[in-house]
């Protein structure tokens, strides 16, 4: 397919005044630099059916992610034409505002809202001239409307207005679904926690064998978890939730600030305290903060469940279909793929959140280079972390506990892990800590290090057995004593 080259500014190529067609016969790159084109690329980038319509577009208007992490409901609001039907809204929505203030006849307005659309190939036919997407998208929308109606729109605003108000109701629409998965996540985790409040396994720490627990008090500490950041979603868009209808350098020159009070508030946001012609781009940045926080503890959750289900440890499994495999080589292989794959998208939404932190300084009352990188990293993260929140719904509720294992882990080297109930045991015999430190140490690491059975050593040590009885260390080893607080840990959380 030839694409055409966008027409260059004056100030920028030379004077140049014709947009030069990309030739179909490759230049050299002589060439290529007296017309101030790139060299010709042997491949044109994979499109979809709607930027092959629209290549200018496609040049100026990143694509949201790719297919294999999009959802649908969320990939729609971020596709080309729901960009300007949110422009479109916003701008109805001024001239509403003027309606109520008595500027433009309300029958004006109905008719605006009967007749004003637009279509992608005439937005990017215009573009190709101006260079500029929302006068772009206006000029075809007052093509529809005809000079009568034409002359209502856009009054007293600049492109802003338009792009960060609509970018608002994006956001908005968004943030609903993120809510809805981070519920049906938190619903699906709380399930999965009852079920094992009982299932004795070992807790861990450094990687180490450390107590007894129950799988279920880990779940717990999982929805505490994902229910701060639930909290902390809800807040920040709320945050988020500003327009701005101010004009140029955000002074209202040319706009009442009774026009943006209106108008956001029939579209349910709040005008911005202070805009400076765009929202300050902290805002914006908080959100992101918010979504990467999201991504993290899925990582979190998934990284535990990838470490469970190494082989020498096998206390869970995510789900295996039928006729799943899990290696092209190996036919025995049962891999976490899942769960590593959300680790993976994981990095992808902390890196998009750091680039958020770049677009909070830029020149003046504004700039545009917050813009560019906003049109990839907001739909990608959004995108991403509603196809994270949904796959790992999916992980918990096909996870595949394996409770035996569970129970026999505990058990590794005659029951180690209850040194701390020993060395306790001792020390209210009357040892002092050290002493006892080191008793239990020894028999400990004994039975660590030459697989022995740590109990067994226990009963064949005097320094013991003078002063514990076999029925104390029977007791000890008792790992219902662990759990007696186990409730007061559900009681908080669910």
């Amino acid at each position: 397919m030839e694409l055409l080259a966008p027409k260059v500014p004056a100030a920028r190529a030379g004077h140049q005044k014709n947009a030069l067609k990309t030739p179909k016969t490759p230049k050299t790159s002589a060439d290529s630099r007296k017309t101030n084109l790139p060299p010709p690329q042997k491949k044109q980038p994979i499109q979809t059916s709607q930027t092959k319509k629209h290549p200018f577009l496609y040049l100026c208007y990143n694509k949201t992610m790719i297919e294999r992490y999009s959802r649908e409901e969320m990939k729609k609001i971020w596709d080309l034409k729901s960009k300007f039907d949110y422009y479109l809204k916003v701008e109805i929505a001024v001239c509403e505002a003027y309606a109520q203030s008595g500027r433009i006849p309300e029958k004006d307005v109905e008719e605006i809202k009967k007749r004003a659309n637009f279509t992608l190939e005439r937005i990017d036919e215009i573009e190709r001239e101006v260079r500029h997407d929302v006068i772009a998208f206006l000029t075809c929308v007052n093509e529809s409307l005809g000079e009568d109606l034409a002359r209502h729109m856009h009054i007293g605003m600049t492109s802003s207005d338009v792009i960060d108000t609509a970018f608002a109701l994006q956001i908005q629409d968004s943030g609903k679904i993120i809510k809805e998965d981070l519920d049906k996540t938190i619903n699906s985790l709380k399930d999965l926690a009852r079920r094992h409040k009982n299932t004795i396994c070992i807790g861990r720490s450094h990687g180490i064998h450390a107590e007894v627990m129950t799988f279920g008090a880990k779940i717990c500490n999982w929805v505490d978890i994902i229910e701060r950041q639930r909290e902390n979603f809800e807040h920040v868009l709320e945050q988020i939730r500003v327009g701005q209808i101010s004009g140029p350098v955000g002074t209202y020159s040319n706009i009442s600030p009774a026009i943006e009070e209106i108008t956001c508030k029939n579209l349910g946001l709040k005008p911005a305290r202070v805009s400076t012609q765009v929202i300050a781009r902290d805002y914006h940045a908080y959100f992101m903060q918010s979504l990467a926080l999201i991504a993290s503890v899925i990582e979190q959750f998934a990284i535990e469940i990838r470490h469970l289900q190494r082989t020498e440890v096998l206390e869970v499994e995510e789900g295996f279909a039928k006729g799943q495999k899990g290696s092209s080589a190996m036919p025995h292989k049962k891999n976490p793929v899942l769960s590593e794959n959300l680790c993976g998208l994981a990095r992808v939404v902390r890196c998009n959140s750091l680039a958020a932190l770049e677009n909070i300084p830029l020149w003046h009352e504004r700039d545009i280079s917050h813009s560019s990188t906003e049109r990839i990293i907001f739909p990608d993260s959004l995108t991403l972390v509603d196809f994270m929140l949904n796959r790992f719904n999916g992980v918990v509720e096909n996870l595949v506990v394996h409770e035996k294992n569970m129970l026999k882990n505990t058990d590794k080297f005659g029951g180690i892990v209850f040194s701390q109930k020993v060395l306790l045991e001792l020390v209210d015999s009357g040892l002092t800590r050290e002493d006892a430190y080191k008793i239990v140490q020894r028999n400990a690491l004994a039975a660590f290090e030459n697989d022995g059975d740590f109990r067994a050593n226990l009963l064949n040590d005097e320094d013991v057995t003078k002063r514990l009885s076999k029925d104390k260390i029977d007791k000890i080893f008792d790992k219902s004593e662990f759990l007696k607080n186990i409730d007061e840990i559900y009681k908080r959380v669910l």
